[in-house]
């Protein structure tokens, strides 16, 4: 269970620092609007994921236990994440496009619908992960859920109270060195995806 547990603070951290639709809004909302706002927009994932993440399930329970179709999953799952490694690699500072006014969670909710990102994720990455830990314990499942909310709403929280005090945080050399550690954690876990893609593979 810690292992699934750790494994959802490692995804959920990358996720939450990651550039992208929500994070560029998140800082933009907490520079225009004052920290409620970003923090309002932080918590857009709590309202769009569930049907995502339940969409996901259901859509890959009918191949558990089946070798070939995991395999496959567990290939594109490594690829998916050693993509998102190299993007955190290449990370040199994010930038802050201007937004209009108005509420700030539905533009979170919005964007964050519109973002593919959480649908390649459930469905390569969270989602088989899910299934495993479930087949080992529930509460393994539950943990490593709670896990990856945690840091990815959590951290994009975090950041909106930052640039409440400090404007450039996002372009900060401290943000750009965390980024890239976690581009390089991302790969030693995309390493893993593949081996047992490549497992289930030979199996097949």
């Amino acid at each position: 269970m810690l292992g699934f547990a750790a494994a959802g603070l490692l995804l959920g951290l990358s996720g939450g620092l990651a550039p992208g639709p929500l994070l560029a809004l998140v800082a933009s909302e907490t520079l225009r609007h004052g920290v409620r706002a970003g923090v309002a927009v932080a918590l857009a994932p709590l309202l769009t994921d569930p049907p995502i993440v339940l969409a996901a399930l259901l859509a890959l329970r009918p191949l558990t236990g089946q070798d070939l179709p995991l395999a496959l999953l567990h290939l594109g799952g490594g690829l998916y994440l050693a993509w998102l490694s190299l993007e955190s690699l290449r990370f040199r500072g994010a930038a802050l496009p201007p937004v209009a006014s108005g509420n700030a969670l539905r533009r979170g909710v919005i964007a964050n619908f519109l973002n593919p990102n959480p649908y390649l994720f459930w469905l390569a990455v969270g989602a088989p992960t899910v299934l495993a830990a479930w087949r080992l314990e529930p509460l393994a499942a539950a943990a490593f859920i709670a896990a990856f909310y945690l840091p990815l709403v959590g951290a994009k929280a975090a950041l909106a109270l930052l640039l409440n005090r400090l404007r450039h945080a996002l372009r900060s050399r401290g943000y750009v060195v965390l980024m890239r550690g976690l581009g390089g954690l991302l790969i030693a876990y995309a390493l893993l995806w593949l081996y047992e893609g490549g497992r289930r593979l030979a199996m097949g």
